[in-house]
């Protein structure tokens, strides 16, 4: 069901302070802590080898992470370091650590053979660092669906008019006559979508004071299994866009999205925004977060009521349809990997 030998996106590195954090990802109870020596992020299987009380429920100590139940402790590798009131530690207590590395305020986890685990194959974030240049903020949700409904969602934008008609969609008819160009990668794929001459849409212009219809991008490379990375904006008609987006002027946005499988129908959805438009301004960061996290929860409601519906009647009837390009080559890749393992194994 899952792909596994993957970099997912388990947590925002704000949110693993000083108190363990418990996250189930591919159907796996992970707790994770920070080590008060080094600052760094350790991942452990949340169930104590002794009488598989769950860890999340103990505190971080000076040694690793102590079990709330009988106080045995265990470091970032996973090794029983201190079991109260006996010396000699037996070479079997030791709970199963997963690969972790922060990077760029996040956190990701590898849950497959951590022989495979390639911090090389991370997705760059660089601007989430850069809070002069793209001042940001974040989010997560947990979503009542198959994380790959949503990777779905992001692949096939022709909902935009639809579902977002009132913050970042705009017209419906400008997103289903858009110039589309998928290009397939073996890890993933990058597609750019380009609606011309058109009317910003309503976060648009809350945004930035446009001169009158504007050529509008979303820009859009897809890191399988869940993992998208996200650039969009609108330029004011005849300021060339085409040939450089990258002008002071307009309205420009780059976003992260994490596509975390927690169980079979259920996900973490990590998000952030951040403002490439008026950056001195904190309020044009908070209402730019405030927008998109108002689609984003239509979205979410979207998503769940269809994996009702899927739970209820399976696949059976659906069809295909032009604007599926990009979502029908995301699956084929996140089926290929799944074989791939499935034949490894």
């Amino acid at each position: 069901m899952f792909v596994m030998n993957a970099w997912y996106v388990v947590a925002w590195g704000d949110e693993i302070k000083d108190r363990p954090l418990g996250r189930t990802i591919c159907n796996e109870a992970v707790v994770l802590f920070r080590d008060r020596t080094s600052g760094k992020v350790a991942a452990l299987q949340d169930r104590c080898v002794h009488r598989g009380y769950p860890l999340r429920f103990g505190v971080v100590s000076d040694k690793g992470l102590q079990c709330g139940y009988h106080g045995l402790q265990f470091d970032c590798s996973g090794a029983c370091v201190v079991i109260p009131g006996q010396e000699r530690i037996p070479g079997k207590a030791a709970v199963r650590s997963f690969p972790v590395v922060e990077r760029d305020r996040l956190v990701w986890i590898w849950m497959g053979d951590a022989a495979k685990a390639d911090a090389s194959r991370i997705v760059d974030c660089w601007w989430l660092n850069d809070d002069k240049g793209w001042p940001s903020r974040r989010e997560v949700y947990n979503v009542r669906a198959d994380y790959r409904l949503l990777v779905d969602n992001l692949m096939d934008l022709t909902h935009l008019g639809y579902v977002h008609r009132s913050t970042i969609g705009g017209n419906p008819k400008a997103h289903t006559e858009a110039e589309m160009k998928v290009t397939p990668k073996d890890t993933g794929l990058h597609f750019i979508r380009w609606l011309m001459n058109i009317e910003p849409p309503p976060s648009f212009r809350k945004a930035v004071p446009f001169q009158g219809r504007v050529d509008r991008w979303m820009d859009f490379e897809y890191f399988a299994p869940g993992a998208i990375v996200q650039w969009s904006g609108a330029l004011d008609v005849g300021r060339d866009a085409r040939n450089n987006r990258d002008q002071p002027g307009g309205f420009s946005a780059r976003l992260f999205h994490g596509l975390t499988p927690e169980t079979e129908t259920t996900s973490h959805y990590f998000w952030s925004t951040a403002n490439g438009y008026r950056q001195d301004e904190p309020q044009a960061s908070d209402d730019l977060f405030n927008e998109i996290a108002q689609a984003f929860k239509e979205d979410k409601g979207v998503v769940e009521e269809q994996q009702a519906m899927l739970t209820k009647y399976g696949q059976s009837g659906l069809v295909d349809i032009v604007s599926d390009s990009a979502r029908i080559h995301m699956r084929r890749i996140v089926d290929r990997m799944q074989a791939q393992e499935a034949g490894a194994s």
